[in-house]
């Protein structure tokens, strides 16, 4: 069950690297959409970081698929502990019985939340790309914004919503404990549960993509590192807090720092 999660969240995160270099090199292909008509002379990245690109429908789905590859990568890892041990338990209790349906319908129920959201981010990207706040690099153009952005995820940081979010994300055995149902769609409803806990726990934090860059690794490395050690760290909730208080900080710088 390790290597299938690590393999799952590997294959993942190869998705993003190919993806980063095509754009890097302008190649738009995997976002389903051709170069922009550039002038002789010009610069081809800067023309694609200063004309938003026309999206179609073909460019909705690559971008909701790469979304969806994205939360993949990003929380697979901090998922990791919960549908382990929700493995380990039915393996326990279905000894004689094959347990990878439940096990299966337990992930699938998680990663169908975060696929929900990556369709509401997919629509909030082409909205923001449209009204020139967001690049076709999708980087934030506004300063305003990247302001508030970053003072939303820091205050929600701070909030008993956030709190109790994070409380069940970092207690497995609490959470299957108290919310433990029977058969495969048991199962399902169960890592659907388990997955809106961890979007309320994470959505602000996942808006911050917008800010630093979609396609920015580095900046996507960042986020899925703080998302895990504020789950699994032993001090995970002064983890979430300090960063919130963090996040406003650098609201605050952003905000004086054009």
């Amino acid at each position: 069950m390790v290597l299938a999660l690590s393999s799952l969240s590997a294959l993942a995160w190869a998705y993003l690297v190919v993806m980063a270099r095509q754009m890097a090199a302008g190649d738009m292909t995997l976002m389903g959409m051709g170069a922009p008509p550039a002038m002789p002379g010009s610069d081809m990245m800067g023309a694609m970081t200063t004309s938003p690109l026309p999206w179609s429908l073909l460019t909705f789905l690559l971008m909701f698929i790469m979304w969806s590859v994205m939360m993949i990568g990003m929380m697979i890892p901090s998922a990791a502990p919960m549908i382990l041990l929700f493995a380990r338990v039915q393996r326990r209790k279905l000894a004689d019985q094959a347990p990878t349906t439940r096990i299966a319908a337990f992930t699938a129920g998680y990663l169908l939340i975060w696929t929900s959201f990556s369709l509401i981010a997919t629509g909030l990207q082409r909205a923001l790309t449209e009204l020139r706040l967001l690049s076709p690099m999708m980087e934030s153009t506004s300063q305003f914004l990247a302001v508030v952005v970053l003072l939303a995820a820091g205050i929600y940081q701070l909030t008993p919503l956030k709190l109790a979010c994070l409380k069940h994300c970092q207690s497995p055995i609490g959470f299957l404990t108290s919310h433990w149902k029977n058969g495969t769609l048991g199962s399902l409803s169960m890592g659907i549960e388990h997955g809106m806990f961890c979007l309320g726990c994470c959505w602000l934090l996942m808006a911050l993509l917008f800010v630093g860059g979609v396609m920015n690794l580095i900046w996507v490395a960042v986020i899925a590192t703080f998302v895990l050690l504020e789950k699994v760290a032993p001090k995970g909730q002064i983890v979430g807090r300090v960063g919130g208080v963090l996040l406003i900080a650098f609201a605050g710088y952003v905000a004086f720092h054009p």
